[in-house]
């Protein structure tokens, strides 16, 4: 249940805006801060559901009280499937509930506010572009790929250009993710390449301007800032596990 009063969107890109905040709240939970909703979701609790918030943060919580809510509740009683399902099959069943959730409220603002068929297909199209929670949970996102012929994945910090080269282990002290493509593209079209590598935590594209690091588990590239990690930082890592995979070893 959400205790914090958030502005109540009325505009496509309001509606745009709180539903991307809502998602990127949720993605934590699955992801960068999974150990702590698992922990949350205790079986013994009641039924508990899982929030995103407007402002990009998450809460379990019992749902609320009011019949019928404000706004469209998200899947009841999650924390009772956790121990009888596989962690991973588990989170993707919360995932795909929260994505639901998500188009359930957007479109409950839409339809209160009086969107027409333009708006609505727009607040959809806009929405499309992001990849679902599910998809990222899963890895099911776009992700890069060594290629075969020698095509390892390492960086040039310093030049902040893709350079292939084996020696160096991929996914520690990177700044730019991988492209799937050969060296010979050129350097305007490797950049426009680069938009396709997505962020495992938040699902955002590359951009220049940012630091990224590869998990050495499961390959997937994250945003420096949304996994903690600094480049000052990487350079001491030899092989860098994202939260995700760090929390699923342990619990082993």
């Amino acid at each position: 249940m959400e205790g914090i009063p958030h502005p109540i969107p009325r505009t496509v890109d309001e509606v745009f805006n709180d539903f991307r905040g809502r998602r990127a709240g949720l993605i934590k939970a699955l992801t960068t801060e999974v150990q702590k909703f698992y922990q949350e979701c205790d079986p013994e609790k009641e039924n508990l559901c899982l929030y995103g918030l407007p402002n990009e943060t998450w809460e379990v919580s019992l749902p609320v009280e009011e019949v019928p809510p404000e706004l469209p509740e998200p899947a009841l009683g999650i924390n009772f499937a956790r121990d009888g399902m596989q962690e991973k099959d588990w989170l993707s069943l919360v995932a795909v509930h929260s994505d639901s959730w998500l188009l359930a409220v957007a479109f409950y603002f839409g339809a209160r506010f009086g969107f027409g068929k333009t708006e609505r297909k727009r607040l959809f199209q806009m929405i499309n572009d992001l990849p679902t929670v599910f998809e990222i949970v899963t890895g099911n996102v776009k992700q890069p790929k060594d290629q075969s012929g020698g095509h390892n994945s390492s960086k040039s910090k310093s030049s902040g250009k893709t350079s292939r080269s084996e020696s160096q282990p991929k996914g520690v002290k990177l700044t730019t993710p991988p492209k799937e493509e050969y060296e010979s593209v050129e350097d305007e079209e490797e950049d426009d390449e680069q938009g396709a590598t997505l962020c495992g935590a938040c699902g955002d594209n590359y951009a220049n301007d940012e630091f990224w690091i590869c998990c050495d588990v499961c390959e997937r590239w994250f945003h420096g800032k949304c996994v903690k990690i600094t480049p000052a930082k990487a350079e001491h890592i030899k092989q860098y596990k994202c939260p995700s995979c760090s929390t699923k070893r342990a619990r082993v």
